[in-house]
């Protein structure tokens, strides 16, 4: 942990150390239900929000599962609350391919590195910082804010997210629209820079593929083989290449990065107009179409034992809509000697590209990098604005960095080398302070 003489002679941002602070707490959540939990990190936000004169609340939803909640008072409390969010856990990381400690905190050449430094511990500090200064400077928010910082997002909410909307949902009482992570940052094109602001997002089923055969000795000729079946099943679903279907938000990014490109999207296709924004189309291609990606396997137990069972992870990801249509086709793809089963299934949604917020949004990004135009853009992932959706609160992505050309953001989710530029969490908190001191 960093002490107050390493603060001081660090140098950093605020907003660089307290996301510095959270990497080093490995929260790392392995999925259905393994996790290292995201206590320790919860109770350093505590403690950073009760130092700025609020009164958060600590919620577990299983031993080690722990989120946290608090309300700043606006000054406008005929105004709807406005839910600012992020989450505490992270993904697995494997050091043997980092070129430094995942879970150090380490900054070197002018990026914080480490899990969690975009997905999504930076907006974390971002969002402590930002209102740390409002309450700071003895002024409040337009209206009531609510802060979450949740637990469990990696794996569908359903120990974060979704558990205190079920349990607890008088914490988000008043509140009508979100802005949590994957939005607000910049893309190059061609040369021109823009903001992208997640309105959308794609619906989520997680399903498990079961193939069942006969038990047997390696060297017996078994047609039966549930690690065979498996295999078949799982490149059908691999490599279907589903085909590309437009919503009210794509057909608008695609027409719009038309616009700018200078390029005819009927003439050339809505995948070569991605194409040409660079490493943004690492995120805005999967938004076009529905995805089904094979993610795990397990069979066997022995090199010369033929298994009786094999299963396989699929992570599919469709348009706001689509789940049942999708399902049908993966079961007809699989046929009828592998079983599927949903292991979670969660919404999707796709807001409007306009009214207050998205008007204020745009006008704070306009005052902090005049010329750049934002777009409209459906996440190919997922966030806890579904669980929030079911409250009647319209989320949207908006975690603002100004970021370098040549960083590929998309990959830095997940990825290995996770890293944000340091002078991307200062415009970030800078941006987020002035839109939650007037909106």
């Amino acid at each position: 942990m960093t002490d107050s003489t390493d603060t001081a002679a660090s140098g950093l941002d605020e907003t660089a150390i307290i996301a510095r602070d959270l990497i080093r707490f490995d929260t790392t959540n392995y999925g259905e239900g393994r996790s290292n939990g995201e206590t320790e990190a919860a109770e350093y936000v505590e403690a950073r929000l009760s130092a700025m004169g609020l009164s958060p609340q600590l919620f577990e939803s299983d031993p080690g599962r722990t989120s946290v909640v608090a309300r700043v008072q606006g000054r406008n409390p005929a105004k709807p609350a406005l839910v600012v969010h992020g989450h505490l856990d992270v993904v697995p990381a494997d050091p043997r391919n980092w070129s430094v400690d995942p879970f150090g905190g380490v900054v070197k050449d002018g990026l914080l590195w480490g899990r969690g430094a975009v997905d999504m511990k930076n907006m974390d500090a971002m969002i402590l910082t930002a209102v740390g200064d409002i309450l700071a400077a003895g002024e409040q928010p337009e209206r009531d804010l609510v802060l979450a910082f949740f637990a469990d997002e990696e794996d569908g909410g359903r120990r974060g997210s979704h558990f205190l909307v079920e349990t607890q949902p008088q914490l988000f009482a008043g509140a009508t629209e979100a802005i949590s992570e994957v939005g607000g940052y910049s893309i190059d094109l061609g040369g021109q820079r823009a903001y992208l602001l997640q309105t959308g997002e794609k619906s989520l089923v997680w399903i498990k593929l079961i193939a069942r055969g006969r038990a047997a000795h390696g060297s017996r000729l078994i047609r039966e083989n549930a690690i065979t079946r498996l295999a078949e099943a799982v490149l059908a679903i691999g490599r279907r290449e589903w085909p590309i279907q437009l919503t009210d938000t794509t057909s608008r990014l695609i027409a719009e990065l038309g616009r700018l490109l200078d390029v005819d999207p009927e003439r050339v296709g809505p995948d070569e107009v991605v194409l040409r924004t660079g490493t943004a189309a690492g995120f805005i291609l999967a938004t076009l179409r529905a995805t089904s990606n094979p993610t795990l396997l397990d069979a066997g137990y022995k090199h010369n034992v033929i298994p009786d069972t094999a299963e396989a992870l699929i992570d599919i990801r469709t348009l706001p809509g689509d789940e049942d249509r999708v399902l049908a086709e993966v079961r007809e793809l699989v046929g009828d000697d592998v079983e599927v089963q949903i292991m979670h299934r969660d919404i999707g949604l796709e807001a409007e590209f306009g009214g207050d917020l998205v008007d204020a949004i745009t006008g704070t990004l306009e005052r902090h990098d005049p010329g750049a135009p934002v777009l409209p853009y459906l996440l190919s992932g997922g966030t806890d604005n579904k669980a929030l959706s079911l409250l009647g609160i319209t989320g949207y992505g908006f975690a603002p960095l100004r970021l370098p050309s040549d960083l590929d953001f998309p990959g830095m989710f997940h990825g290995v080398d996770e890293r944000v530029p340091l002078e991307a969490l200062v415009f970030g908190r800078s941006v987020l302070r002035d839109l939650l001191r007037s909106y």
